[in-house]
């Protein structure tokens, strides 16, 4: 062989090196199957990340959490439920929560227990659509043989079942271990296989858990990626639920006490999982979505912010209801979108199945609409303009466009408040719900629209045989 013919098959060989290190690195082939990275917060309102008019307001920026709106569309009125588990069973399922509980057998259940073997999850849909799924966090939907998440269409899960306040009870000097008690443990399991419980969940535990389900979720992400498999990583964070404890990393950082510290440090748990999809090359090919599951704690001692809106988690009101929403596809979704419309975490089932080519069940009421052609700009509005108003299994009111109807009003003390008349409010006008319109005569017209979204509502629930008995 020439020196010219060697020095030309070692170019070649270069050449081929070089341009092939970017494809080990690549998505999977099949772009019509996009990866989907979703972190939900636990109790974390609407006033934290700077976007949102936090951030350094509340002692910490946020500028990796904030990247994802200047990447994508930011939502100022994605609406919840007001309690932990029926949030949790919204966005799953796509159904109110109230909906989730309905038996055929009775009225529903009195306490939430999470959602029956019956319901077909987000992850059931993505399952069935060739995806991996797993779930790095806190699940809070069922801890009951067929209930656990890896019986719910995940095929694994790190994290834990219950309620972070469970944390408390391993560190109280009140607590009695012959109560029939049982502490909260760090809990995995995969598909098919009994879950197992690990360290119990406490004080320093909670302090760490975050830190380990980034570092589970990234791990997931890596694995799916070589395999070349569209992936579904749910990453229901512990925080900013009570107690607010700073990984030890992350403690007295920002010098404005501890929940300005663990804001540091979900921004920063954010922005890793950001890097690890862009150093993947998956980044065009990944839809991410930050938000959280309710407003504010409910407690006095909590230090959250729901900006300018008015209440808490357990409460009617806008703080309660509303809660941050980022989602980031390049190119897909255009860039610095900014919407006032309504839209519900009801309305992420059947979202993501449009934009994966999932089936939507037919069994089985939806109360989700498709909103892909609002995220990616092909429309103006939002496909939903009104939704219904729960708290646990009790309708107190309903929204339409910018106006509220509430049939009932709490007090002080979160105690049902009776009122005379309906309470209308405009929240352009009164954000913080102070001045119900019925008091102008002239805006009395918009009882109409907002009784018609509640009989409509109403009239589907009666319909509605309920899930089995399960």
């Amino acid at each position: 062989m020439t020196e010219y013919k060697h020095h030309q098959r070692l170019l070649a060989c270069l050449l081929a090196l070089i341009f092939a290190a970017p494809l080990a690195l690549a998505a999977p082939a099949d772009k019509s199957k996009p990866n989907i990275v979703l972190v939900l917060m636990d109790n974390f309102g609407y006033g934290e990340p700077g976007v949102y008019g936090g951030g350094v307001m509340r002692g910490a920026p946020t500028p990796r959490i904030d990247s994802i709106a200047a990447e994508g569309f930011q939502l100022t009125n994605y609406n919840v439920e007001a309690e932990c588990t029926p949030s949790r069973a919204a966005l799953m399922t796509g159904r109110y929560g109230a909906r989730t509980r309905l038996r055929p057998n009775g009225p529903p259940r009195d306490l939430w227990y999470g959602i029956s073997k019956w319901e077909i999850t987000l992850a059931e849909m993505l399952s069935s659509s060739g995806y991996a799924t797993g779930i790095f966090g806190k699940w809070h939907l069922g801890n009951a043989e067929g209930r656990y998440p890896t019986d719910q269409g995940f095929d694994e899960w790190y994290g834990i079942p219950y309620s972070s306040d469970q944390a408390f009870w391993p560190d109280s000097d009140s607590f009695q271990k012959d109560a029939g008690v049982e502490f909260t443990y760090i809990t995995t399991s995969k598909r098919g296989e009994t879950p197992e419980k690990h360290e119990v969940y406490g004080l320093a535990k909670r302090a760490t858990i975050d830190r380990e389900i980034t570092d589970h979720a990234i791990d997931f992400i890596k694995r799916r990626a070589k395999a070349k498999q569209p992936f579904f990583a749910y990453l229901p964070y512990t925080q900013t639920h009570e107690p607010v404890n700073a990984h030890p990393d992350f403690k007295g950082k920002t010098g404005n006490g501890s929940f300005a510290d663990v804001l540091a440090q979900t921004d920063a748990y954010v922005g890793e999982l950001l890097d690890t999809i862009d150093k993947l090359g998956l980044k065009d090919n990944t839809i991410f979505i930050f938000t959280s599951d309710n407003g504010r704690e409910g407690v006095r001692r909590s230090f959250g912010s729901t900006g300018i809106w008015r209440g808490t988690m357990f409460s009617p009101y806008e703080g309660s209801l509303r809660v941050p929403f980022l989602i980031r596809w390049p190119e897909k979704i255009p860039a610095r979108q900014v919407s006032n419309d309504i839209v519900h975490a009801i309305d992420v089932f059947p979202t993501l199945a449009n934009f994966v080519g999932g089936d939507i069940p037919q069994d089985r009421i939806l109360d989700g609409v498709d909103q892909s052609a609002f995220l990616m700009g092909k429309t103006k509005n939002s496909a939903r303009e009104s939704m219904v108003i729960y708290l646990t299994s009790e309708l107190f009111g309903a929204k339409w466009r910018n106006w509220k109807i509430l049939l009932k009003e709490l007090d002080d003390h979160y105690s049902v408040r009776p009122i005379a008349y309906p309470s209308i409010y405009n929240l352009i006008i009164d954000p913080k719900e102070e001045e119900p319109e019925a008091f102008y005569l002239d805006d009395t017209w918009v009882e109409t629209p907002l009784w018609r979204v509640i009989e409509e509502h109403q009239a589907s629930m009666e319909k509605d045989p309920g899930a089995p008995d399960e």
